[in-house]
């Protein structure tokens, strides 16, 4: 064997070996978001098959490359395992999983180039967050634990510049810990066990958590003198251009020739040319007409809707202000690099992504990302979160591409160029959507194909039949033709935008505005809602629901949410006293639904733990609630979760201003809330009292904590017990009597906690701590929080939540009824997000396919394939980012549904275009938003949506009744035709006669159609099947009945006028016209009757009546005059080949019409048979392409009574 065969098959078995390593890692990384539903697998099961991979095929250089996608699901997968932790909310450390997934990690990054890629993408906070660096560096921390922490720690801070300073990484609480880890293993951070490799360049991202001079350096810049002109090529190679990429530009001229070059429209312009080659020159522009009509309005409908991305085409900064070298220039803002230092001025547009260095009364307007005109405070202050995916309102410390500074100016570094900045991610996203068409335009789309080739057939049937008669070929070819044109339903466009139109407008009415209007039908044929929660499911405001305190006191509010601090109050519950609850007497009573009596809201008769509570809550927040003069409304200002604490004091009697203005307490001051302690703490002193009884005395000081139960107990010595005296108001705060913080009592403060989590609240700790007047100086002076977050007394746990909106509840059983899928996507944590979902009816564990929650890091660990493989696809997504929205929308198309997707933010402007229908926010939506979706909610209401899919179905319908009434028509004049040809007898129309009966028997009853009322069941039927057709089985065939009894009554009465003679026609040549007169008035006349009895399929038209629809009415009205000034008016009849028709025409007319009411109602009576047959005539039928995709689905639906089966 050569040389060459040995290397090639070493590649070869390489190749294969890195495909079957890749291949176990991605089974085990979807077991790892499997385990979380099915317990018959185990996490660390699949963490053992994970180290056996890495111990057998990876370790040791043996396989340096895999697959960088699934590394970064790997990576995700292990940082969310590796965090998990037991024990109690103050004695904590991470499971054996974590542990595991812990060494894999530093396996990983020590033996992958794109795990450390991967890993490279998240920032120092997320790692921080996900790694609990704290827990194992701890003295309790097992000798395996601190030598796995040194490891990672030594990787990190030596392989990736964007690391280097372990600080960053590690809680600043804990940096002690750090450095005794460091003094025990110094060999792990001098020289960490991965081989050398080339510098890694700072992947884009925000930096918010970055100091900006480390972060200067991370580039090679600085923040004084820039960057150096010698690195700026490398660092365009490796970011490449900073150029956003150019938005398809509408071209009239393109949309114009898309309309002619549509199948039906060609051969309606080959049957004018055909007519004008044959010198019916009348027949021709009649044609035309029809053609002209049919390509302005889809053209002008395609031009409106091209105008969604108009937004994207000034989405440019043409020049930017840089220093390079020490040396200010202005360069093409194309030319800028990650590391550029660019200086801002008022007026200019932000040339890229910046992080903030440098800030003078900087405010810039963001409105083109986050919707909202006003000018936005910017800092250059770090901001310690643990996510990089904060929300861009909350970036101070940024400036974004395309933004505009509104006043002051600025320095920042640039950290995201061109496609990676916030605006060409979404700019990128939107324009590279494939523009799809609407089911309600592929649908017709097909039907049109369908009646082409069928007008073709019998244009060329009646012509080969008329040749074999011997009749002239010429005169056959015109008969072929008009028929032909008559089949293809050149109304359709017109009546189906008539239709939308309607739909439109009441839509509009019911707050939901239509951008796109072929999306009204798409609406109606959704079987998927995903719909955010916050906003749309919920109210959007966050309201104090309970409040559980140390000595074991429960109570409840009302109208949590109202900000009229006159409307609710707190309620007091039945409880058991601490010490018998503590000794196991009973178990956690429930917090809510539990008969409770009102509390007094005066300060010193109230119980008097509710009073520290709310006196902690008031004074421990900086957001404000005030009426408004003018509008007479009261007016949040600040934090949402503040404005909850706040209006909870004030309904309890225990405002602010009243403990500020009349209590006397002064605040001294502040320790700010951030994510890493996730603590807010303020001083406050007693100082002169006005008119309240009972005052401290002056100088006594407190310290007021709220926050994160875990974090506020870590900080707490003891809990407020109950007063031995029975004090309340300020005496029991004067008192402050304690209970110890024992390992009993701290197991049941996580007991409640958690009882409040899962009730759907956001649980936050509240303390306090009496100190002297010099202590409170001191606290202050100090400056560091730990000397006011020490030594703290818990005063108990309060849960806020954001209520369901009203009638969400209702509408969602709507649409279960209706067969439609409601799945809520939210950023909240699960626990609140399954709580909602159950109280909204999304959720349901007792039923099997309603009962499945997902997690956001989840979605990351799986491949799009096995998100639409889940079986059952979860109801609920939670602490989701716009990404996963993009990859649930194409997950559930997947599987066949049509997709309706609700969202507000920019970055769900992807995922709303990509929907099948997507849904913008009104209130909270931004532009850009609004511009990608087809509908926009005024109100941001759910309920709109519900509302808007009736209409969705309804204007379906109206299509639908609408074709089946044209092809009854149509079909009755192709019957008739044939039969003629068949006897070998004149034809019944001439050409122009087959012209004028299409335009005043189609266009005004069709339009009358198209403005129906809807029927009663709508929406108590299941979503129609994706990709069934317009027709069904039973329409279909009652389309052939109506068309073969017209045309039957039609051509028996001309025939026996042509025979007999009895009504005074004369018979032979001479009587041709006035036979055919009298045959287009029968035909007309039955067309006309035949809309009012196309009401419905299966309803008797004494059910249905005639008067519902007064605009059939005036449709039948205009039709009729037409068709008499047609026959009677002079040239006109002369031009339309009529004659004079007399009483006895008129009579035969009428006899006719009375068959048709007659043969028409027996057939609606055999279709109501069907369907008490359990054969239900309005759904499609079934092809074996839909009913694989209705198992695709995989969704049951509950049947829900409705309301009238209710009352019965």
């Amino acid at each position: 064997m050569s040389e060459l065969d040995i290397e090639s098959r070493s590649v070869s078995v390489r190749l294969d070996g890195r495909a079957s390593i890749e291949h176990q890692i991605d089974i085990h990384v979807a077991d790892l978001v499997e385990a979380v539903e099915n317990h018959d697998i185990e996490v660390l099961d699949v963490l053992q098959g994970l180290k056996y991979v890495m111990e057998y095929r990876i370790l040791g250089g043996k396989m340096p490359h895999l697959d960088a996608p699934l590394m970064a699901r790997l990576a995700k997968g292990l940082l969310q395992h590796m965090g998990h932790q037991t024990g109690n909310l103050l004695n904590q450390h991470p499971t054996e999983e974590a542990d595991l997934a812990f060494s894999l990690f530093a396996d990983f990054v020590a033996e992958v180039d794109e795990f450390r890629t991967a890993v490279g993408s998240y920032s120092a906070s997320d790692l921080r967050h996900h790694m609990k660096l704290h827990r194992r560096c701890q003295p309790r921390s097992s000798p395996e634990q601190q030598q796995t922490a040194a490891v990672v720690l030594g990787l990190l801070t030596t392989r990736f510049p964007q690391f280097s300073d372990w600080r960053e990484l590690v809680k600043e609480d804990e940096h002690d810990d750090v450095e005794r880890l460091m003094k025990a293993y110094p060999d792990k951070f001098v020289t960490p066990e991965l081989p050398s490799r080339q510098f890694m360049f700072p992947p884009p991202a925000l930096y918010f958590d970055k100091n900006a001079e480390r972060l200067a350096e991370m580039f090679g810049s600085n923040t004084e003198t820039g960057l150096p002109s010698s690195k700026v090529d490398a660092l365009r190679d490796n970011y490449g251009r900073n150029k956003l990429p150019d938005p398809p530009k509408p071209s009239l001229l393109k949309m114009i020739f898309a309309q002619i070059s549509d199948f039906m429209i060609i051969i309606l312009v080959i049957a004018a040319i055909v007519e004008f080659a044959t010198k019916d020159f009348d027949s021709g522009i009649v044609l035309m007409i029809v053609v002209v009509l049919n390509v302005t309005l889809g053209t002008t409908q395609e031009y409106k809707a091209s105008k969604a991305l108009e937004a994207l085409l000034t989405l440019t900064v043409p020049k930017a202000t840089v220093i390079r070298d020490g040396v200010k220039a202005v360069v093409d803002s194309q030319e800028l690099v990650p590391g550029d230092l660019v200086l801002l001025e008022e007026g200019d547009a932000v040339p890229a992504d910046l992080r903030l260095c440098e800030t003078a009364q900087l405010e810039i307007v963001e409105v083109i990302l986050t919707g909202e005109p006003v000018g936005v405070q910017k800092s250059v202050r770090t901001i310690r979160k643990r996510t990089r995916r904060l929300p861009l309102g909350d970036c101070k410390g940024n400036a974004f591409m395309t933004t505009v500074v509104a006043k002051g100016r600025g320095k920042g570094i640039v950290v995201r160029t061109g496609l990676n900045t916030e605006i060409g991610k979404i700019s990128q996203a939107i324009t590279s959507s494939p523009e799809q068409k609407s089911n309600i335009e592929k649908k017709l789309t097909k039907l049109g194909q369908l009646l082409v080739v069928l007008a073709l057939f019998l244009c060329v049937l009646i012509v080969v039949i008329g040749i074999a008669y011997k009749r002239p070929a010429f005169d056959m070819l015109k008969i072929g033709i008009s028929l032909g044109v008559s089949v293809i339903p050149e109304g359709l466009v017109a009546v189906v935008t008539v239709a939308m139109a309607i739909g439109v407008s009441r839509m509009a009415a019911r707050n939901a505005i239509v951008r796109k209007l072929p999306s009204v039908e798409s609406l109606g044929s959704v079987t998927v809602i995903c719909s955010d929660k916050t906003g749309t499911l919920t109210e959007g405001k966050m309201g104090a629901q309970a409040l559980w305190t140390a000595d074991n006191s429960s109570f409840a509010m009302t109208h949590s949410t109202s900000l009229d601090p006159n409307v609710g109050e707190v309620n007091l519950l039945p409880s058991l006293p601490i010490d018998r609850a503590l000794s196991g007497e009973a178990e956690v009573p429930t917090v809510l639904n539990v008969p409770a009596t009102a509390a007094s809201k005066a300060f010193a008769e109230m119980p008097s733990h509710l009073a520290a509570s709310m006196a902690v809550a008031g004074l421990c927040s900086n957001a404000s609630v005030v009426l408004d003069d003018e509008t007479g409304k009261w007016k949040p200002i600040g934090d949402a979760t503040e404005i909850a604490l706040v209006v909870a004091s004030r309904k309890a009697g225990v405002s602010r201003e009243w403990l500020q203005d009349e209590a006397g307490f002064v605040k001294l001051g502040e320790y700010a809330f951030d994510s890493d302690r996730k603590l807010m703490s303020v001083i406050y002193q007693q100082g002169a009292a006005k008119k309240v009884p009972n005052a401290l005395p002056k100088g006594t000081s407190f310290v007021f904590a709220k926050g994160a139960p875990e974090c506020v107990l870590a900080q707490c010595v003891s809990a407020l017990a109950p007063s031995p005296s029975g004090a309340k108001g300020f005496d029991f705060l004067g008192e402050c009597p304690t209970r110890p913080l024992d390992n009993a009592f701290v197991d049941y403060v996580s007991k409640r906690s958690s009882l409040m989590a899962s009730s759907g609240l956001r649980v936050l700790a509240l303390a306090m701590r009496k100190v002297t007047a010099d202590e409170a100086t001191t606290i202050v002076k100090a400056n560091k929080h730990k000397a006011a977050e020490s030594e703290l007394i818990f005063v108990g746990l309060i849960g806020l939540i954001d209520p369901p909106k009203a009638g969400v509840k209702e509408s969602i059983a709507t649409c279960k009824r209706a067969g439609i899928k409601v799945i809520m996507i939210t950023g909240d944590h699960v626990a609140t997000a399954t709580a909602i979902a159950k109280q909204l009816g999304i959720l349901d564990d007792a039923n099997p396919t309603d009962s499945r929650a997902m997690k956001g890091y989840e979605i990351d660990l799986l491949s799009e394939e096995q998100l639409a493989a889940q079986h059952p696809f979860p109801v609920v997504f939670a602490r989701v980012s716009p990404d996963n929205k993009l990859k649930i929308v194409k997950a559930l198309q997947s599987k066949g549904h049509m997709v309706a997707m609700t969202g507000d933010g920019v970055n769900d402007a992807p995922a709303i275009k990509r929907a099948d229908v997507g849904v913008a926010m009104g209130i909270g939506g931004t532009e850009i938003t609004k511009q990608a979706a087809d509908i926009v909610l005024a109100d941001d209401n759910f309920s709109t949506i519900v509302d808007a899919v009736r209409e969705g179905r309804q204007v379906f319908d109206n299509i639908k009744k609408f074709i089946v009434y044209l092809l009854s028509c149509n079909s009755a004049e192709i019957f008739l035709f044939l039969m003629a040809a068949l006897a070998n007898i004149e034809m019944p129309f001439t050409t122009m006669q087959i012209l004028w009966a299409n335009i005043i028997a189609d266009i005004p009853p069709a339009m009358s159609i198209g403005v129906e009322p809807a029927e009663k069941n709508i929406m108590e039927r299941k979503p129609r099947p994706t990709r069934e057709g317009v027709l069904t089985i039973v329409t279909s065939s009652v389309v052939l009945l109506h068309g073969l009894m017209m045309s039957s009554l039609t051509f028996g009465a001309y025939v026996w006028m042509e025979n007999t003679g009895v009504t005074g026609v004369p018979t032979g040549d001479a009587g041709t016209g006035q036979r055919r007169t009298t045959a287009f008035m029968m035909l007309t006349m039955m067309q006309l009757v035949q809309s009012f009895l196309s009401r419905s399929v299966e309803d008797s038209v004494f059910t249905t009546g005639i008067t519902g629809n007064r605009w059939m009415i005036v449709a039948f009205a205009i039709s009729f005059a037409c068709a008499v000034i047609g026959i009677y008016a002079p040239g006109i009849s002369h031009w339309l080949d009529f004659e004079f028709m007399g009483g006895w025409g008129w009579l035969m007319v009428f006899v006719t019409v009375v068959i048709q009411v007659i043969f028409v109602e027996l057939v609606k009576l055999g279709v109501r048979f069907l369907r008490s047959r359990g054969i239900n005539p309005t759904l499609p039928p079934m092809t074996a392409r839909a009913r694989r995709e209705r198992r695709m689905q995989q969704f049951t639906v509950v049947e829900i009574p409705s309301q009238d089966e209710l009352a019965r």
